[in-house]
C-alpha cells in the first residue's frame, strides 16, 4: 500500500484522524490517517454515489 498516492481533504490541514484516499488500478483504497494500516476497498462508481450523497445533505437525516 505504500505505492499509493494518498490523500485527503484540504479542509483536514494538518489534523489527525482523517480519511486518505487513494486511487489505485483495482479500484479506491480508503483508510483512516491515524489507522494506516486498516484498508477498505471500493470501485469508484460506489464512492461516486456516496461522495454526491454527500455534496446533496441526503445524509443529514442519519445523524
Amino acid at each position: 500500500m505504500s505505492q499509493l498516492n494518498w490523500r485527503k481533504s484540504t479542509f483536514s490541514e494538518n489534523q489527525a484522524n482523517c480519511v486518505e484516499l487513494a486511487a489505485a488500478h483495482d479500484g479506491i483504497h480508503i483508510r483512516e490517517s491515524d489507522e494506516p494500516d486498516t484498508v477498505i476497498h471500493t470501485r469508484p462508481a460506489t464512492i461516486r454515489s456516496f461522495i454526491r450523497a454527500v455534496r446533496a445533505t441526503r445524509l443529514d437525516h442519519i445523524l
